[in-house]
């Protein structure tokens, strides 16, 4: 994630007047300093807000602002901070002030879409991922999903139809097509909270650890979908034991017990309440007993049995 993230954030500066070819030539040095000073502050800002230090991470970018104004790289980071601090109006503003300067650039309107849903604007999302379908047909099928969710249920039924008639429709949109066939619409809060597969749908757009979390939950005994998720998990979201869990018992299920095994000790490092602790032991258990290891096997499920009481 963080090679990619670092060529984002330069894709986005290399779009700056102040790193670009026609500088002015006669203040190149202080133009250099400038932009050592600013990439300091900025990848400071990035750092903080890997450990959710979103209000330092928003300091970094104001003095990021104050050295060079009007950055569409900071304006993003900005609106992502502010999203993490629930504060969705600011989140908006400076998203559109990215938007204003590069009103093409997919990532910043598919976060605009974002900030939408999270403010249960479907309307609105619906309209900005319009704008991106229309640059990149691909992402038809998220505006499927938003049709669904701002019960514009004839347009989903029609773009749906034509998805299928080009391209074939994946399991989650089979799902839905039957429940439009059949008369079965879910409601907006179904699809977003309830429906293993409208959280699906919703994650495609939106990789946050809560929905990730809730499909990982809601498919308990679907161990294709635990693999899956808790794989991807995994490689998003570290520092967060139950994609580990959850990935181990889809592991232990396929007898695959060394990879279980490695992911849940790799995980036992960010466990920090006991309940979730139980869990890896009796996992680990489960691992070292596929593995013919049953001293090892004893040995967690009595520190299992020790938490417990």
């Amino acid at each position: 994630m963080l090679p990619f993230l670092l060529f984002f954030v330069w894709v986005l500066l290399s779009n700056s007047k102040v790193f670009s070819q026609d500088s002015i030539p006669d203040k190149k040095d202080l133009t250099e300093e400038k932009t050592i000073k600013f990439q300091e502050f900025f990848f400071k800002a990035l750092s903080e807000k890997s450990i959710e230090n979103y209000q330092k991470a928003i300091e970094n970018l104001e003095s990021c602002n104050q050295i060079l104004e009007n950055q569409v790289a900071v304006f993003f980071e900005f609106s992502k901070n502010y999203v993490a601090l629930n504060n969705t109006a600011l989140a908006k503003e400076y998203i559109q002030r990215a938007l204003q300067k590069e009103p093409e650039n997919i990532w910043i309107l598919k976060h605009l879409v974002a900030i939408c849903e999270r403010e249960s604007n479907f309307s609105e999302a619906v309209k900005y991922q319009q704008k991106i379908v229309a640059l990149y047909p691909k992402e038809r099928e998220n505006l499927v999903r938003l049709y669904f969710m701002n019960n514009q249920l004839k347009e989903a039924a029609a773009l749906l139809s034509t998805l299928e008639k080009e391209t074939g429709l994946s399991s989650e949109f089979i799902f839905f097509k039957k429940r439009l066939d059949n008369s079965e619409v879910p409601d907006v809060q179904e699809i977003r909270l309830e429906d293993v597969e409208g959280l699906k749908l919703q994650y495609e757009n939106d990789k946050s650890y809560k929905i990730l979390e809730k499909i990982l939950q809601k498919s308990e005994n679907n161990f294709h979908d635990l693999l899956k998720f808790g794989k991807e998990g995994i490689t998003l979201y570290p520092e967060q034991p139950y994609v580990y869990l959850q990935y181990s018992k889809a592991m232990n299920h396929q007898k695959e017990f060394q990879k279980a095994l490695n992911s849940l000790k790799n995980g036992l490092d960010f466990v920090i309440d006991e309940p979730m602790e139980i869990d890896f032991y009796t996992e680990i258990a489960r691992a070292y007993k596929g593995l013919g290891n049953t001293i090892e096997e004893k040995k967690y499920l009595q520190k299992a049995i020790n938490l417990k009481s």
